[in-house]
């Protein structure tokens, strides 16, 4: 008697060492793609574990089989979500997988800014002579408030990380079930009355049709001056001139990011040439830890749909009828 098939699963990175073990003993691994063709290898798979290429309705067309898309992280503003839907295909996300890492660079941006570290290294490697203290004026966070753009998972982490240095928190979040705001956090109504007060803002919102282009002219203008500007989430939340015009102004006393336009940004950006801003190239999820669990997290999710069971993430709840009749089917959607 032969064993039933493994299903085939396409990865768009290669498997972490940590994982293939297991993850060759539950599926028959496919791809990962090649620079002339990123989506090479696809053509058989059932799932994919998804990484940060775009995923449209011409890629889903390539695999007549597939029956889930797994992110490997919390967004998934780059699956066309309707496509997916309309083809009978389940997108799963893996929210809490980036949370640990992702909060622990969003502070580590904040405070790099804050205590002006590129500025006084800057000095060191330009051969400037003396006078180090008393020309550096780092800012001390004990004591100011910080302001939380949305109240999921990686900003209560971030949150309670800057409680520990004696930071106040605020949040904005119309979205966010208020009993899942921490006891400390002081939720306020508006984003605008968020900036007006905020030392700190740090940005933790999906970016959607909603949300594209909310930090703008008009809303840089709102901070308070002289206020901190961290972005962890995603690029397309901000106008980058208006963020930099926004700095030219001394409206802002300098930004830290780790999602930029383009990604990554060319080295002659006017981005990279500032003492006042901080720029990491979207890796704030990217440590040995994280990266294991948001793959082994998005592999689960893979699996836990091809088994015809519904999974913990489900980005698109409508399609899962469908999906599932389709796996206890044994056909193609």
């Amino acid at each position: 008697m032969t064993s039933p098939a493994l299903p085939s699963i396409w990865f768009e990175r290669p498997v972490l060492p940590e994982l293939v073990e297991v993850v060759e003993a539950s599926c028959s691994v496919l791809g990962p793609g090649t620079d002339v063709d990123r989506y090479a290898g696809i053509e058989t798979a059932v799932g994919a574990i998804a990484g940060a290429a775009p995923y449209d309705g011409s890629v889903m067309d390539r695999a007549p089989s597939l029956r889930v898309i797994a992110r490997t992280g919390i967004g998934f503003d780059a699956v066309d979500i309707r496509a997916a839907t309309a083809r009978g295909i389940a997108v799963c996300n893996t929210p809490d997988g980036p949370t640990i890492s992702t909060a622990e660079h969003a502070i580590t941006l904040m405070l790099m800014v804050a205590k002006k570290a590129k500025a006084a290294e800057a000095s060191l490697t330009t051969g400037t002579s003396g006078g180090y203290y008393a020309r550096h004026e780092g800012i001390e966070l004990d004591g100011k408030v910080l302001g939380l753009v949305g109240c999921g998972r990686i900003a209560r982490r971030v949150g309670a990380m800057a409680e520990a240095i004696g930071m106040r928190i605020t949040t904005f979040d119309p979205y966010c079930d208020p009993t899942a705001i921490p006891s400390g956090f002081a939720s306020v109504p508006t984003l605008d009355g968020l900036l007006h007060d905020a030392d700190v803002v740090s940005v933790h919102v999906p970016l959607t049709d909603a949300s594209r282009g909310m930090f703008d002219a008009g809303r840089f203008a709102a901070m308070k001056r002289g206020a901190i500007f961290v972005n962890t989430a995603r690029s397309g939340l901000v106008d980058q001139d208006a963020l930099l015009a926004a700095l030219d102004a001394s409206q802002l006393v300098g930004a830290g990011l780790d999602v930029t336009t383009p990604e990554p940004l060319p080295p002659d950006h006017p981005l990279l040439g500032r003492d006042d801003v901080v720029v990491t190239p979207h890796i704030a999820s990217a440590t040995a830890d994280g990266k294991v669990r948001i793959l082994e997290a998005a592999f689960e999710q893979a699996m836990t749909v091809i088994r015809g069971e519904r999974p913990a993430h489900l980005v698109n709840p409508d399609v899962w009828d469908r999906v599932a009749g389709a796996t206890a089917a044994g056909v193609d959607r």
